[in-house]
């Protein structure tokens, strides 16, 4: 299993200062934060899309996926190219966060970059149910 299902973690979110519902309040990583369920690491992944849309005007899966994985860390191009390919959303597409067919299809691809095996829609709705609540 992928460091980031083994942290419920499936965006490998790194550790912060910014705490977010769910998370692990004693983490043995020291270097991503850990979630008390998956659920809740897909809720964060969620929640961060949001931010970099409301507070940093990312409108487009290339905006979001160059602040998600910037080149300094990742591989971003082919991240990008990859995400577009599996959430079937062009990378200069407008995207409205607060679609949820769009914004889980882009988090389960995401996931499945992150980790290397599909993520489960089930699990990833939850998510999303979780960061509309």
């Amino acid at each position: 299993m992928s460091r980031g299902l083994d942290n419920n973690n499936p965006g490998n979110i790194r550790l912060s200062r910014v705490r977010y519902k769910g998370e692990r309040t004693v983490s043995t990583d020291s270097e991503f934060r850990q979630f008390e369920s998956i659920e809740w690491g897909y809720r964060a992944i969620f929640m961060l899309l949001y931010t970099y849309h409301r507070r940093h005007g990312c409108r487009t899966l290339r905006q979001m996926i160059d602040r998600y994985a910037p080149p300094s860390e990742n591989p971003t191009s082919a991240y990008l190219q990859f995400v577009s390919q599996r959430s079937g959303i062009d990378p200069d597409y407008v995207i409205d966060v607060g679609n949820g067919a769009d914004m889980v299809e882009i988090v389960c691809a995401i996931s499945h970059f992150e980790n290397g095996v599909p993520a489960d829609r089930d699990a990833v709705w939850r998510g999303w149910n979780l960061f509309k609540e």
